[in-house]
């Protein structure tokens, strides 16, 4: 190979290493970010449902009942982020009940 072509693919080759330290570095940040956000969620900053906090389950679930006889409140939040009711058996997850109007 001539001098011209050997330098050509050095410095290509050298622009790849680059590159791709470049995005290491940038998928390594957005890892750190990711775990700053689910320390937030483990604290109860960024819950669905906290104790003590009335849920109703979705009419889907629970039909021929009015709003009022399908809300619960909460007792137990677990950390797989699904709840225990006070007076209902088992442990639902948010997608059971009705959004907050």
């Amino acid at each position: 190979m001539r001098s011209r072509v050997k330098r050509l693919l050095g410095g290509l080759a050298f622009a790849a290493c680059g590159l791709g330290a470049t995005a290491l570095l940038k998928r390594k940040r957005r890892a750190r970010e990711g775990a700053a956000k689910s320390v937030n969620r483990e604290h109860g900053l960024d819950k669905w449902a906290r104790p003590g906090m009335s849920v109703a389950f979705r009419a889907e679930l629970m039909p021929g009942r009015d709003r009022t006889a399908r809300t619960f409140r909460v007792a137990e939040l677990l950390p797989s982020g699904r709840v225990r009711l006070a007076d209902f058996a088992g442990e639902h997850s948010e997608h059971e009940f009705e959004e907050l109007r």
